[in-house]
């Protein structure tokens, strides 16, 4: 993730759940997400890294589906890190200030990364990390906006971005420049197909696929993937 970028989540971080708790299904469809990695038994025994976890949206996502995990959640925001931290949290989930880049040590059995990848400069280089990253036959999920090439999401998007996301941001913070970005990433990002194919280039194997409901149906979309 850029300086500028991560600049801009701390700018934002005061005002980050207000907004994202204001859009419908938002939680719901990172619960759903964390759910495909289908640990037994609640994730007795397993360990789980959430890769850009922001304020902890998706580190509670993932809490529901394994209880019993030990969760490390790693953000490169300061700011978006110190309203995580906030929190309440059981003992067994951590939190870290570092890129995933930098991250070592004991090998994760599960990574979620929401709203993550779209933010970097480097996928590939990262995607390989993370892949490093994962015991094998660990897993890796990917929650993230993709609406590029379909102009029916597309109009969607545009439409939901400059008539309530970047107002309502600017109305919040004072400050539109995160909520702009967000609307030209998602633009810019691979195609749910597209991306597919990179995380097999990586090396992931039994790559997945599924579609967020309601109105991000065809915006957020599930990717899993293997590590053989």
């Amino acid at each position: 993730m850029s300086e500028q970028v991560t600049a801009a989540f701390d700018r934002g971080a005061p005002a980050y759940d207000r907004l994202v708790g204001a859009n419908p299904g938002y939680h719901a469809h990172l619960r759903r997400s964390a759910r495909a990695f289908r640990f037994p038994e609640g994730g007795d025994g397993v360990r789980l890294l959430d890769a850009g976890c922001g304020t902890g949206a998706s580190t509670a996502a993932l809490l529901a589906a394994a209880p019993r995990a030990r969760i490390v959640g790693l953000d490169a925001s300061a700011g978006m890190l110190a309203r995580a931290r906030a929190k309440s949290w059981p003992a067994t989930v951590e939190f870290t200030h570092r890129r995933v880049e930098d991250l070592s040590g004991e090998p994760f059995d599960g990574i979620f990364a929401a709203y993550l990848i779209r933010n970097l400069p480097d996928p590939d280089t990262t995607l390989g990390t993370l892949l490093a990253l994962l015991r094998p036959g660990g897993s890796l999920v990917v929650h993230d906006y993709s609406v590029r090439d379909d102009p029916l999401t597309r109009l969607v998007w545009h439409t939901v971005c400059w008539s309530v996301i970047i107002p309502a941001g600017w109305l919040m913070t004072g400050d539109a420049g995160l909520y702009r970005y967000l609307w030209r990433s998602a633009l810019d990002f691979d195609r749910p197909e597209t991306f597919a194919d990179r995380l097999r280039r990586t090396g992931f194997a039994d790559v997945g696929t599924a579609a967020m409901s309601g109105w991000q149906r065809g915006i957020v979309h599930a990717f899993r993937g293997r590590r053989p």
